[in-house]
């Protein structure tokens, strides 16, 4: 808005809603931040079923004060996310038709979940 309308800098900033202090200083990660992102990073590629939540348990012990939520900012800040396991598919064989009775009692079927015996004892299949 600067560059573009010839608008003061003061006037942009509040415009947008954006402190000048903001505006003239980049945001920099802290050597901390570097150290953990790079660490994320390193767990995630050797262990590549973990997602964060087993990350952060990992790191808890060498990064005391990091909270679950930064590390999931920094895991999706890294493009990371743990990979689908592919679906086991079934070899493909030749379906057969189920082949007609011929005479009585030839085939017998069970329609039922539960019932019970004349004596009261429940049959469950």
């Amino acid at each position: 808005m600067v560059e573009g309308h010839q608008l003061s800098e003061r006037r942009a900033c509040h415009l947008v809603g954006l402190s000048r202090d903001s505006y003239r200083h980049a945001p920099q990660r802290d050597e901390a931040t570097r150290q953990l992102s790079s660490k994320i990073v390193e767990i995630a590629h050797e262990r590549r079923r973990f997602g964060y939540r087993r990350i952060h348990d990992l790191l808890r012990p060498e990064f005391p004060g990091v909270n679950h939520k930064r590390v999931y900012r920094l895991y999706s800040a890294a493009n990371l996310a743990v990979r689908k396991r592919k679906k086991a598919r079934r070899p493909g064989c030749e379906r057969v038709p189920l082949q007609l009775a011929r005479t009585v009692n030839e085939v017998w079927s069970m329609d039922f979940v539960s019932d019970s015996l004349a004596n009261g004892r429940r049959l469950k299949s």
